[in-house]
């Protein structure tokens, strides 16, 4: 079957999805000022759309070793913890901090949290104190939630937030006093009913910084419930491109089977918190959760649970392909590999067709600015059209444009900006990056890219200096500017050093003061104190000469990077 073929499946499935009274119609809606793209028939809030799931009942609904929930079950302890929320004063707009790994409880938080009113902060688990303490600072929530690691990590810096509650999860001795979350779930309560208006505040996911600190991203729930929609579209749109495919000439969407998903990334980002978990709610899909990423486990989880989805980064689906007891398990029952927080490379869509010979590879490309994916791609298309991270999700709205903000034509590269309900309010207490980043409506991406004639993105660099290591976003402004804390450095920079693994790693040339003494060890003991350990750089290059500069005193950091070589780094 040839591309045009397909392409032209593809427009049918677009518009028997979005059509004029199907459930993912697509109209526009005044907001701010701008007409963006919009579902007619989106749920209101995320309660609604918890409340929704709450109609499986006694289907399996989370997984966690040995421990196991209904949607039934789930949704008494959502209700009875909303229930003690309300109590504590928790209402509308009111923040409480998740501090902890990919726990139940995350999920059992989270949408009490919700039903409330309240915003939920997704605190990165991999923070050191001094990160958490900045946030907290920043978004001000009345409770934090978390566990033992967290709270441990929490106990360095305590004595500044004497005001701010606290919540054991799974830590019998906490570091701090608190009460234990048994208790806070302990009395039988009635899910909390509180009036939500859809641009409110949902959560705040942080996303690392240009000028060195995080950024609080307002999510809103109109933004939030638009996501778990343009999942669902752009399943239904690709299921009915491969049912035409196989000479099916369907009358209504195909819809794909309720999800069981492996949840391999952490749930305080959007892929797995708004994509997989919520989308997976709603859909009445079972969501198994693991400790932390380890390839055999995923496999023998895969095997067990019938797990149908998996969405990971790239290299947690290459890892599992190339295990050498990938053979010995049973994974026939997964449909989709695939993922996002960073590129495939070409070869991985093939890889996952001729391995798993069912599932079918998927990718989608997105960011905490529009609450989850931008655009998605999987199947016959993706395998079509392997470089490109596939067409906008039906409530976006794309131009890519040249350094002067005029629109490029189809082929051409430039900075992508994106339009439509998806996108964020803006940042929390920072009204001039709100305003740098979305203009007129436009969100500013930073990243390079171009469309094709068929309308698929093709991404090519970035315009934000940023690393993009394993799924999280690195900016190099934050490493660079807790590596000139140290008394001895002089000059440095940060840059992206490509990965196999990883996609991209850290590395910086250090330039040190006259007499200074420090070494990589030492460098790195530093700012493992000050940043979280994905940030302290793999790469260190200790330069006997001040770092190479334009005409107007900026740093050569561009040609430091290509001349460089990652073997002769400390």
């Amino acid at each position: 079957m040839g591309t045009d073929q397909v392409m032209g499946y593809y427009r049918q499935a677009v518009e028997m999805v979005t059509a004029p009274g199907a459930f993912l119609e697509v109209t526009t809606i005044e907001r701010q000022g701008y007409a963006l793209k919009a579902y007619k028939h989106a749920p209101g809030s995320l309660r609604d759309l918890w409340l929704l799931g709450q109609s499986h009942g006694d289907k399996e609904y989370i997984v966690y070793g040995e421990e196991r929930w209904t949607y039934a079950e789930a949704g008494q302890i959502v209700a009875n913890f909303s229930a003690w929320l309300k109590c504590q004063g928790v209402g509308s707009g009111d923040r409480v901090a998740i501090a902890m790994r990919n726990y139940p409880e995350w999920i059992f938080a989270y949408w009490g949290i919700i039903a409330v009113g309240g915003v939920a902060v997704g605190m990165n688990a991999w923070w050191v104190a001094d990160e958490m303490s900045y946030a907290l600072n920043d978004s001000e929530p009345k409770w934090l939630i978390a566990d033992d690691r967290r709270l441990a990590t929490f106990a360095e810096i305590a004595a500044d937030f004497s005001h701010l509650g606290v919540v054991a999860v799974r830590d019998s001795d906490p570091a701090v006093p608190a009460v234990q979350w048994t208790d806070a779930i302990a009395e039988s309560g009635v899910l909390a009913d509180t009036p939500i208006d859809p641009d409110d505040d949902a959560c705040i996911f942080y996303t690392s910084g240009t000028t060195g600190r995080p950024k609080g991203a307002q999510l809103t729930h109109r933004g939030c419930v638009h996501n778990v929609l343009n999942v669902a579209a752009m399943g239904q749109i690709f299921a009915t491109t491969q049912a035409m495919g196989r000479g099916e000439q369907p009358d209504a969407p195909v819809s794909l089977p309720a999800p069981t998903s492996l949840v391999a990334t952490p749930l305080f980002h959007v892929t797995a918190n708004n994509c997989v978990m919520q989308g997976g709610t709603v859909g009445g899909g079972k969501l198994v959760l693991m400790y932390k990423w380890d390839t055999l486990e995923a496999l023998k989880l895969i095997e067990q649970e019938k797990v149908n989805t998996l969405s990971a980064v790239p290299m947690m689906t290459r890892e599992l392909l190339a295990h050498p007891d990938f053979k010995e398990f049973d994974t026939s029952s997964l449909n989709s590999l695939g993922g996002g927080g960073a590129a495939m490379h070409p070869d991985l869509p093939g890889k996952v067709v001729e391995t798993t010979k069912r599932a079918k590879p998927a990718q989608g490309y997105g960011m905490t600015e529009v609450c989850g994916i931008s655009t998605y791609t999987t199947g016959d298309l993706f395998i079509a059209r392997p470089q490109s991270c596939g067409p906008l999700v039906p409530t976006l709205e794309g131009k890519v444009v040249n350094a002067e903000g005029e629109a490029l034509p189809v082929g051409e590269a430039g900075e992508l900006l994106v339009r439509g309900a998806p996108v964020i309010k803006g940042y929390l207490n920072r009204p001039e990056a709100t305003a740098e980043t979305i203009v007129d409506g436009w969100l500013h991406t930073g990243d390079i890219g171009y469309f094709d004639e068929d309308g698929f993105l093709y991404l090519v660099d970035r315009a934000k200096d940023m690393i993009l290591r394993g799924g999280e976003n690195i900016y190099c402004a934050e490493v660079e500017g807790a590596l000139y804390t140290h008394p001895a450095v002089l000059e440095t920079v940060a840059f992206a050093v490509p990965d196999e693994r990883l996609g991209e790693e850290v590395g910086v040339a250090v330039h040190l003061k006259p007499d200074a003494m420090l070494d990589a060890p030492g460098l790195r003991e530093h700012m493992g104190s000050r940043l979280a350990a994905f940030k302290v750089p793999k790469y260190v290059w200790f330069l006997a000469e001040p770092l190479p500069r334009n005409a107007n005193g900026k740093f050569l950091k561009r040609e430091l990077r290509e001349v460089l070589d990652p073997a002769s780094a400390d």
